[in-house]
């Protein structure tokens, strides 16, 4: 939704001239939402100043000719399959396990995918 809204007001000229300022657009919105956590805001106003940075990344991804949702669904069946591999190789109980032994597998599992 918010990338179709962008494509509509890019069309009569509400759009940024380059993909730099969207960028800086995406880093004010990363401070203002590290404002908000130091500040304690409400989750109100966090969830907003949050909601700034994820429109502003669907901006910048939009610069650079990248779908969004094709994007975030390709990281998640790579967590998936990166997930499952800890499961399935794991010595123990993944309760039983700690967070670097996991990671290790997580790792295992990353160097698997580059082969």
């Amino acid at each position: 939704k918010a990338y179709r809204m962008q494509e509509k007001t890019a069309q009569v000229g509400f759009e940024w001239e380059e993909a730099g300022r969207v960028w800086d657009k995406v880093q004010e919105e990363i401070s203002e939402f590290k404002e908000a956590l130091a500040q304690e805001l409400p989750l109100e106003k966090r969830e907003e100043e949050f909601g700034d940075i994820l429109f502003s990344l669907i901006n910048y991804a939009r610069f650079q000719g990248i779908d969004p949702e094709n994007a975030l669904e390709r990281v998640n069946q790579k967590f998936k399959r990166r997930f499952e591999y800890i499961e399935a190789n794991a010595p123990k109980t993944l309760q039983d396990m700690s967070l670097p032994e996991m990671d290790a597998l997580w790792e295992d599992a990353k160097k698997k995918e580059r082969r």
